[in-house]
């Protein structure tokens, strides 16, 4: 066999293995795509519970002595954006740096990411973020990064170093990315509850409210973080299926110079050997 038909024949084998470790992740990131959503629904079903339970708590109280709707104000706002920790996504960070870019008011307002490559694309552009994490790469790392976050919002907010937060995320299944305000809490959100009978508590009712809160925040940060997961997969698994077809393109056109190199060394032998016999 000669070099140049080596040569084809180990890229050939190259770009078949490549295909296989394409589909494999593609399946992967289906996979974990399927799995978020099954995971949403308890997410956000334990958020309508705590929503309920707001509500209800509120009736406690007379109506001037509720807590307010949650003015966003004029002060210093933070912008945290939750991009991808892993490669192979297309230009997913890219529109979530965009969108978070488009919420910040001006370059004092706080820049936040979570997720590697989301980091490396803000160097890309010059920014540098005020703080930045990794984001979770499976789902049951979602549940101490959402308490870890809420910690250190709360923290930043009561070092009065911001006033407002806005969560920006990417949504599975669908183009645009999500900015939604997350803090101050917005009260006005929950209907307030017209039972006959009040719930039997065991806290004051500005206690309960405040702690219902802080938990109704944690499940919104869950939420997020699940969403952007998902999307995050689903971006990738759009990657493989566009790589996947450039493997089979590159894998046709290398098999058809495998078989013209084969019919050339064929056509030389059997030249040389009718020479030979004249």
């Amino acid at each position: 066999m000669s070099g140049r038909l080596a040569e084809v024949g180990q890229h050939l084998a190259t770009t078949r293995e490549l295909g296989v470790v394409v589909g494999a992740m593609r399946s992967i990131a289906a996979a974990r795509v399927q799995e978020a959503r099954q995971q949403l629904d308890g997410v956000r079903a334990y958020a309508e519970t705590l929503g309920t339970a707001i509500g209800e708590a509120l009736a406690l109280l007379p109506e001037p002595q509720r807590p307010a709707a949650g003015e966003a104000g004029h002060g210093q706002g933070l912008v945290l954006a939750l991009c991808a920790e892993q490669g192979f996504v297309g230009g997913f960070n890219e529109r979530v740096l965009d969108a978070a870019l488009a919420c910040r008011s001006g370059s004092a307002g706080q820049l936040w990411l979570l997720g590697e490559r989301g980091g490396l694309g803000a160097q890309e552009r010059g920014l540098q973020p005020d703080w930045t994490a990794p984001v979770a790469v499976h789902l049951d790392e979602v549940p101490a990064l959402a308490g870890r976050l809420a910690e250190a919002l709360y923290a930043r907010l009561g070092e009065g170093a911001a006033t407002r937060v806005t969560l920006v995320h990417a949504q599975p299944g669908r183009p645009g990315v999500l900015a939604r305000p997350l803090l101050p809490f917005d009260y006005g959100r929950f209907a307030v509850s017209r039972r006959a009978q009040a719930p039997h508590i065991t806290l004051a009712p500005e206690r309960l409210i405040i702690g219902l809160a802080d938990e109704y925040l944690y499940a919104e940060l869950c939420e997020a973080l699940v969403l952007s997961f998902a999307a995050e997969n689903e971006a990738r698994m759009q990657a493989m299926v566009a790589a996947q077809g450039n493997v089979e393109q590159r894998r046709s056109e290398l098999l058809a110079e495998f078989r013209r190199v084969r019919q050339d060394e064929i056509t030389e032998e059997i030249v040389e050997l009718s020479a030979s016999r004249l």
